[in-house]
């Protein structure tokens, strides 16, 4: 407001100068102008141009002194620029299965490793703050919103995180609920969900709701969805239908991520950032250097553009023919 104040304050001084300044001229017009008493057409309108550029000067300048200066970091990432991805882990006992892989001779959590692996190789890290939930007979958030992505690996390479659960049915939607708490006060469509499981004793119901701030969803399945494994009596495989189905109901995709890796265009797809005008970046900061140095300008050319073609009238005495 200050800013503002001392603006209007500034274009009603140099109003009333350009006055002044007119009726001084008119008085002068004959010498300045030669006997046609007029100036150059153009010329009208230097006058609103500079009380224009003396507010525009005073606004920006008063608006530099009185923001929070602008510190720039090596390289380093705008906060309007971080995005995030939460990955949502199934650590069930089942998962220790080892029928995954082209070979189908590793885990399901080695694969899942290896998934995420070629995922982080294929974006840009820099820009992302990663959060991971293992879900199991219920959910636990081991990591939230950290830049550290070595800290996700090491989680992600072996760790048995089962045993932090009490044993029973994988409640693969407790997880979904708990990466749409930690996601919930983040801005729209910043975040990117991912699910890696096996799909084992996932309910039909109870889908829950995801929060604005979840813009793209990936259901990543693991485990052979033909033969699968024994475990508790009973065969353990890859949910390939209900998995879909939870990608269709999460508005995501899905991908069998048993045999290959995660497709680059599905990867460009989820994490693509939104295009976004190069004037909704600009803060109240960029708008008064902006306006300084229009301003600036004005008054520089002005002056000078008045000097070499303010009329056409050159003073002085003419040659006389003999």
């Amino acid at each position: 407001m200050v800013a503002e104040l001392t603006a209007i304050a500034v274009l009603l001084v140099a109003s009333m100068a350009e006055l002044l300044h007119a009726r001084r001229v008119r008085r002068l017009a004959a010498l300045a102008f030669g006997p046609t008493r007029r100036a150059a057409l153009w010329t009208y309108a230097a006058p609103p141009l500079r009380v224009i550029a003396l507010g525009l000067l005073a606004w920006g300048l008063v608006s530099l002194f009185s923001i929070t200066p602008k510190v720039y970091e090596a390289e380093s990432v705008d906060e309007r620029d971080i995005r995030h991805i939460i990955l949502v882990l199934d650590v069930s006992p089942s998962m220790k299965l080892q029928d995954s892989g082209p070979e189908k001779t590793i885990s399901r959590s080695k694969r899942a490793y290896a998934l995420m692996e070629s995922f982080f190789k294929r974006v840009s890290v820099d820009q992302y703050r990663l959060s991971l939930v293992a879900v199991y007979n219920g959910a636990k958030p081991v990591v939230v919103d950290t830049k550290d992505v070595d800290v996700v690996r090491n989680f992600l390479d072996g760790v048995d995180m089962w045993q932090a659960f009490d044993s029973g049915k994988t409640q693969l939607f407790d997880g979904i609920t708990e990466a749409a708490k930690i996601a919930a006060d983040w801005k729209p469509k910043s975040t990117t969900l991912v699910l890696i499981t096996d799909g084992d004793t996932v309910p039909a119901t109870g889908m829950p709701a995801l929060p604005r701030s979840i813009g793209g969803v990936l259901v990543v399945g693991v485990g052979d969805a033909k033969t699968g494994k024994f475990i508790d009596g009973r065969q353990s495989r890859q949910d390939v239908s209900t998995l879909r189905q939870i990608a269709l109901r999460l508005h995501g995709e899905y991908f069998d991520g048993n045999e290959k890796h995660l497709r680059t265009d599905t990867i460009v797809a989820l994490t693509a950032v939104e295009n976004v005008s190069p004037f909704e970046r600009l803060t109240r900061r960029e708008y008064a250097l902006a306006a300084c140095g229009l301003g600036g300008m004005v008054l520089v050319l002005v002056p000078l553009f008045l000097q070499l073609a303010g009329t056409r009238w050159k003073a002085g005495v003419g040659r006389v023919s003999p």
